[in-house]
């Protein structure tokens, strides 16, 4: 009778041995997550705040939550500003022209040999064009950007008497200018109000679920609604700084972005702070700008004078 009392304690205690080995990774699996958990957390740069799409949220609310981002944008970039180097109407316009399908700063790097032996319409109505490929070879498609500021200049001389038009109806007229190039040089050049709807526009007020359109005009008149029109040069500089400098196509440093809490697209990129820093360019990443000659209020929050054409 012992033998057996012992037998069956031993056999009762055994299994509750077993059942101890096997309870014991369970409880491991059930905390692992929680620790997993915390850094996720701590990654956070900020908190996302649950913002409404354009098909939930009313054209009050789009307008309010618009311009609390130019605001902040303006905040974030108080310097903005057109990232063309020119001195005066003429050099903006060909500038811009050159722009097509090439970064401002290679416009930039090209535009000082152009300038020097071609200073005026008059002077580039009458170049050899052969001459003029040979200094826009940089630019890419430089024989059709030739063409352009060459018939370009030609129309300022013979009707408008070698100077730039301030009108829209009379810009849109000149060989390689359109709505967008239009804008630049009113905006700019004249002062008169103009969205200027590049890559960078383009790609930014659709992420932030300003407007569906796809084609340059109609993004233009959705994004003129929703802003005064003594904002619209300057809400471009903010939009388009930003698209260079944050909220890059590929992938959008969110983590660094100071209107996350804003973006309906928050998460698109790189949400990790540290790494996020590392996407940062231009002057807030500390390199060199666009510009061979920017404007003393970019130097003075940090931004350095780009390189010119074959240096470093």
């Amino acid at each position: 009778m012992k033998r057996g009392s012992a037998a069956r304690a031993s056999a009762k205690k055994a299994p509750a041995k077993a059942a101890a080995k096997k309870s014991a990774p369970l409880k491991k699996a059930v905390v692992a997550p929680k620790k997993a958990a915390a850094p996720v957390k701590k990654a956070s740069p900020v908190k996302p705040v649950a913002v409404a799409s354009p098909r939930s949220e009313s054209h009050t609310a789009l307008v309010r939550r618009a311009r609390r981002i130019n605001r902040e944008l303006a905040e974030v970039y108080p310097y903005a500003h057109p990232e063309l180097d020119f001195e005066n109407s003429f050099q903006l316009i060909v500038a811009t022209v050159l722009s097509a399908q090439t970064t401002d700063l290679r416009v930039n790097q090209t535009t000082p040999a152009l300038f020097a032996k071609y200073p005026t319409p008059e002077d580039l109505a009458v170049a050899d064009p052969e001459e003029v490929e040979e200094i826009l070879r940089p630019t890419g498609f430089f024989r059709a950007k030739t063409k352009s500021v060459i018939g370009l200049s030609k129309a300022l001389v013979e009707n408008f008497g070698g100077e730039v038009p301030g009108r829209l109806e009379d810009l849109v007229k000149l060989p390689g200018v359109g709505r967008k190039t239009a804008f630049v040089v009113l905006g700019n050049a004249f002062g008169r109000p103009g969205i200027t709807v590049d890559t960078h526009f383009q790609r930014l007020v659709r992420r932030w679920q300003w407007t569906t359109e796809t084609e340059p005009d109609k993004i233009e008149a959705a994004i003129g609604a929703l802003f005064p029109k003594g904002d619209w040069t300057m809400l471009s500089h903010h939009v388009i700084f930003h698209g260079r400098r944050i909220c890059h196509a590929r992938k959008p440093a969110c983590g660094a972005c100071p209107i996350a809490p804003l973006c309906p697209a928050y998460g698109e990129g790189e949400t990790d702070p540290e790494k996020a820093k590392k996407l940062l360019k231009y002057e807030k990443g500390g390199f060199p700008g666009q510009r061979l000659k920017p404007p003393q209020a970019y130097l003075d929050a940090g931004g350095k004078p780009a390189p010119p054409l074959g240096a470093g």
